[in-house]
């Protein structure tokens, strides 16, 4: 069944880095207190030094009003190809600040904000996870892969994951 591994402090910061730097895209779901919540895709813009993420988002959008009016997130990253999964809850609030904004400014985020970072709809969510759970291999994607395919063959579990709790 794999192995547990609980990460706590600067080791769950650290796995947090490496999974949002791998998977940029996250599953950001507000409203969690409705069924069903909401959910959207978004761009992981940074991870900073203390574990909170930085997104852009929309002024006028519904997720920038659900956390306005309920700031617990819960944050969902996937990547199959890279076998490496994390789910993180916290508190999200929408700012405008224009300095982060252009220190964070990427040109493929033009797509969404054609003015850059002065664009009057552009806003800014700072996430900040306080805790989590994540899914990942212990000696990357091809050990992980052969191991399941020994598996297979020789008809007995060889599970390279690891999983566990998380704290920044």
């Amino acid at each position: 069944m794999g192995k547990t591994e609980n990460l706590f402090s600067q080791q769950a910061i650290d796995e947090i880095k490496k999974i949002c730097d791998d998977v940029r895209t996250t599953m950001f779901c507000t409203n969690l207190s409705a069924r069903p919540f909401s959910s959207t895709p978004m761009a992981t813009q940074r991870v900073e030094a203390d574990g909170s993420i930085w997104f852009f988002s929309a002024k006028d959008s519904d997720r920038n009003a659900d956390l306005k009016r309920e700031p617990e997130a819960q944050l969902i990253w996937s990547s199959d190809e890279n076998q490496e999964y994390l789910s993180l809850y916290g508190e999200a609030h929408v700012l405008y600040d224009l300095q982060k904004a252009e220190e964070l400014w990427d040109p493929m985020v033009k797509v969404w904000f054609q003015e850059g970072p002065t664009d009057p709809n552009l806003s800014l969510i700072h996430f900040r996870p306080t805790s989590g759970y994540y899914w990942d291999t212990q000696h990357g994607k091809l050990v992980s892969f052969a191991k399941m395919a020994a598996s297979v063959v020789v008809g007995k579990t060889m599970d390279d994951g690891v999983q566990g709790k998380i704290k920044p």
